[in-house]
């Protein structure tokens, strides 16, 4: 699907590329496109991923609390603002736990993955194929059951 079909335009994506860019700066300005450090905070002797996530959850906080409560509609879509809501499930838990198993091991998680690839480690290259294999195969077997806990409703706040 184009970012035409959808209903966003080029503005939307040059916004979504912006923020790739930052995001990826700040990985590498960090440290934290290095597995070897992301293991140290997840052994507890490295806490400054805590500053990474603290930066992200504040900005994103102000600017949904912001952005819900002045502006009618999302200023690049012009679609109303919605909550996703979804019930807890087994698959919540479950799920992240194996994503924390996999962040162990590997030392890395997705987003901070491809920012690894930028500052030359091509070794993630296998740690990003697993994320993309086990995707595949958690799809696969998800389509092939029967599970309808996965039903999602959208609530408008408008």
């Amino acid at each position: 699907m184009s970012a035409d079909d959808d209903g966003r335009g080029l503005a939307f994506t040059l916004v979504v590329l912006l923020g790739g860019l930052v995001f990826g700066f700040g990985l590498a300005l960090s440290g934290m496109a290095k597995p070897e450090i992301v293991l140290d905070f997840l052994q507890f002797e490295d806490l400054g991923l805590l500053f990474v996530m603290g930066g992200a959850a504040v900005v994103s906080a102000l600017t949904f609390f912001g952005a819900t409560r002045f502006l009618d509609r999302a200023p690049l879509t012009g679609r109303g603002y919605t909550r996703r809501l979804k019930t807890m499930d087994r698959n919540v838990p479950i799920g992240g736990v194996v994503f924390g198993v996999g962040w162990g091991l590997s030392g890395i998680c997705p987003g901070a993955a491809y920012a690894s690839v930028g500052i030359g480690n091509l070794t993630i290259l296998w740690a990003i194929a697993g994320m993309f294999l086990g995707a595949y195969v958690q799809g696969f077997a998800r389509s092939s059951g029967t599970d309808e806990t996965d039903t999602v409703d959208t609530v408008s706040t408008d």
